[in-house]
Parts: C-alpha cells; sequence; structure tokens
C-alpha cells in the first residue's frame, strides 16, 4: 500500500460529503449486499433513486460475491453505470482488509473494461456492516492511490463521496 501519495495522483482523486445517487459523473458504486437485491443505507438509496428498472436487472446477475463488482446500468441516475460490489461484514480477520481491497480493485478494473473515467465511492462496509472507518479509509485510499498509479495511462477520476463530515474527515485526513 502507498505510504505518501504522489501528487499527479491526488489530482485525480476528489473527497466531498453528499448524496451519491445526485453525483455528476460516469459511474457510481453501490456497496452492495450479496444478492443485489436492494437494501439499507447507499444500496437502498440507490435502488429507490434509479428506479425499479435496476431491480430488474440485478435480478439477472444472480448475486455477488463478497470482494467481487458487477456492473449495470444506471437507469433515473445521472450516471450511465452502476457498479455493485459487496463488501465484507466486519470480523475483525486478515481477509477483511483484503476483500475489502478487492471491492476497490475489482470496481476500478470493471470501470477501466467499461471505458468509465470517473467513478464515486461510498465508504463500503462502513455501515451496517461494521468496518471500523479508521481502519477501512486507508485501505479505500491506498488500494485506488495503487490502482491508479499503476494504471497511470488510462484517465480516471475517482470520487469519494462520504455521507458525513465524520467520513469526510477520515478520508482528507488520510489523503493528506
Amino acid at each position: 500500500m502507498s505510504a505518501t501519495i504522489p501528487p499527479k495522483i491526488k489530482n485525480q482523486i476528489q473527497v466531498v460529503q453528499g448524496d451519491i445517487t445526485k453525483l455528476d459523473c460516469d459511474c457510481i458504486v453501490n456497496a452492495a449486499n450479496r444478492s443485489l437485491l436492494g437494501g439499507g443505507g447507499v444500496d437502498g438509496a440507490i435502488h429507490r433513486a434509479a428506479g425499479p428498472e435496476l431491480l430488474a436487472e440485478c435480478r439477472t446477475l444472480h448475486g455477488c460475491r463478497t470482494g467481487e463488482a458487477k456492473i449495470t446500468r444506471g437507469y433515473r441516475l445521472k450516471v450511465k453505470y452502476i457498479i455493485h460490489t459487496v463488501g465484507p461484514i466486519y470480523s475483525g480477520t486478515p481477509e477483511d482488509a483484503v476483500q475489502l481491497a478487492d471491492c476497490y480493485r475489482n470496481s476500478l478494473e470493471l470501470a477501466k473494461t467499461y471505458d468509465i473515467h470517473s467513478i464515486a465511492f461510498p465508504a463500503i462496509s462502513t455501515g451496517v456492516y461494521g468496518y471500523p472507518l479508521d481502519a477501512a479509509t486507508p485501505i479505500a485510499v491506498d488500494t485506488v492511490a495503487d490502482w491508479l498509479q499503476s494504471h497511470a495511462d488510462y484517465d480516471m477520476k475517482v470520487i469519494f463521496c462520504c455521507f458525513d463530515a465524520r467520513t469526510k474527515q477520515a478520508y482528507q485526513t488520510k489523503m493528506e
């Protein structure tokens, strides 16, 4: 993982506080459950904002394993695509960090496959899945920064969309 983030990479990453369903970018990431059929938190908000067509498409995907990512259209959202990834339910084991990093890495790889150049992530697993924010934030930022650095030839803008001020502060502190 990155110790310090190079300035060029920092310029590709933005931290905002707000509603991920209102962002104007190519793609947003949904912190989904394994069924992909909607739930609480950001998952429920995305499903409600995108409309019933999203649920219909998600039914055709037959779920998703922890750490993996699948893509759908954005439907009633401003975004063209939604990438659905399933974060780990926090257990305190080393596997949690591996699976959380996989969520970010696999989402970015899928975005590149679909020629997506701007993507917004929520703070995956830090809600009802119980991942401590102070442990999840460095994994998220370092994984994204490492991916951007290893794909320097690919133009990608990443937004960390934080639900509240505490989350935004954690991301800003890590970015510094």
